[in-house]
């Protein structure tokens, strides 16, 4: 038995890892060489990774799709103010240079 210790690594730096095989399309085998990590448990980290984004995302309830409801008719009100100030800041803008 050898006495090097066993390396523990965060699940965010697992997600990482997994995401840079999977976003970039690079081998399993080039990156593990480039972190620092054996092939095999790369290849681990990606097929879970991989079976996470083919999860279905959780289904709402009734509470959580009325306040979903509630936010998008806010976002898109919030989104008419905004333009409405764009163009009035532009308007008033432009009344300024005119003087």
């Amino acid at each position: 038995m050898s006495g090097r210790k066993r390396r523990s690594y965060t699940p965010a730096y697992r997600r990482e890892a997994a995401r840079l095989v999977i976003d970039t399309g690079r081998p399993i085998a080039q990156v593990a060489r480039e972190i620092g990590v054996g092939e095999p448990l790369l290849g681990r980290w990606v097929a879970r990774e991989r079976a996470r984004d083919d999860d279905p995302p959780p289904a709402l309830d009734v509470d959580e799709r009325a306040e979903l409801e509630r936010l998008r008719v806010e976002v898109a009100e919030l989104r008419m103010d905004r333009a409405f100030l764009k163009k009035a800041a532009a308007f008033f803008v432009t009344e300024n240079q005119n003087r």
